[in-house]
């Protein structure tokens, strides 16, 4: 069972609740321990001084989870000019994913099924139907820019309040200045839409902090299931795909997949399908189990800059004065926010 107790500790206190490292129990090339055995020892430990680090496989998983989620944010917004619904991107979200791995799902059937009611809501509302369309309808209203920075920039608040509220203790030192950069960055994004008002804007803000609260959620669930990655994206995706399958064949979504371009449908089937759901789940959740899901949320602290970056160019998003302050203020916040304690390191010197 992964332990739910290292949340809140240094970097590599996760390590051992995420178990061994890769290839930790594997026997020796022979299986004697005579002197046949002697000789490969040098290249043995050659072999183990190059092997990465979990922290830095975790840290490499949070990286391609980065470019992900710029491509996520950008989909985003894209979605409104393009000629899918929110259902139809949903349904390819969705469904791409468990196909892909059925045989593999198959396998691990009875552990997803003995996962607790508790943590498989949290996980199926945190970064299910609930989030997408949330997340879809948020960008549309807004840009990429806002998708991109409120999205994964609140998650370290709504973690660090999720894990208050489970005794973790209230967040100090840098982490509590680091959440209120963050604050204070959201704050700087949304002012000039306040006065005067623009209620589209400040509904697609709300929204996405909605769609922000509940992938901290699924952030923290993750943790409460004795899951590895890829059953993990099976008690996600299996259950959403079902939902927004009623939906759709209830009427109460409208669908007009039949009539998308091909080329949309392709462009959301390896972003959203292959990438944000299979590719995003196996690091993201490889690298919450490496470093806690509090550092995991680190990712947020690098996308924002890309896919303000990124949308000049491909959705001609030219960065207002608000994105250009609020987006530093809440990256450099959750730089904080993450950043390991170090008040015992000079003690293990």
């Amino acid at each position: 069972m992964v332990a739910t107790n290292t949340l809140r500790g240094p970097v590599g206190a996760d390590v051992p609740a995420a178990g061994p490292a890769a290839g930790a129990h594997l026997p020796a090339p022979d299986g004697d321990t005579g002197t046949a055995g002697a000789a490969p020892a040098p290249a043995s430990d050659a072999a183990r001084r190059t092997r990465l680090s979990p922290q830095a496989r975790g840290m490499a998983a949070l990286l391609v989870t980065v470019a992900i989620w710029a491509a996520f944010a950008l989909s985003a917004r894209a979605l409104s000019a393009s000629s899918l619904l929110p259902a139809d991107a949903a349904l390819l979200r969705f469904g791409l994913p468990p196909l892909l791995l059925a045989p593999a799902l198959w396998r691990r059937r009875h552990r997803i099924a003995a996962v607790r009611p508790a943590a498989a809501a949290k996980i199926a509302c945190g970064a299910g139907v609930p989030f997408f369309l949330a997340a879809m309808h948020g960008g549309a209203l807004t840009s990429a820019a806002f998708v991109g920075s409120l999205v994964p920039g609140m998650v370290p608040l709504f973690v660090s309040a999720l894990m208050a509220a489970r005794g973790r203790g209230l967040p100090r030192g840098t982490q509590a200045a680091g959440l209120a950069l963050i604050v204070a960055g959201v704050a700087a994004l949304v002012w000039r839409y306040v006065v005067p008002v623009d209620t589209e804007v400040l509904e697609g803000a709300g929204t996405l902090l909605v769609a922000s609260g509940l992938w901290a959620l699924y952030t923290v669930g993750l943790r409460d299931v004795d899951l590895d990655p890829v059953g993990s994206i099976g008690l996600l995706c299996v259950p959403s795909f079902v939902v927004i399958g009623l939906l759709v064949l209830t009427g109460v979504l409208p669908t007009g997949l039949a009539h998308a371009a091909g080329g949309d449908i392709a462009l959301f089937l390896v972003v959203q399908g292959l990438g944000v759901g299979l590719c995003a789940g196996l690091t993201y959740a490889y690298a919450i189990r490496r470093l806690g899901a509090e550092r995991a949320s680190v990712v947020g602290s690098l996308s924002p800059v890309a896919v303000v970056l990124l949308a000049i160019p491909l959705l001609g998003e030219a960065p207002t004065v608000a994105v250009l302050a609020g987006v530093p203020l809440i990256t450099a916040g959750v730089i904080l926010a993450n950043r390991p304690q170090r008040s015992k390191v000079s003690a293990d010197a």
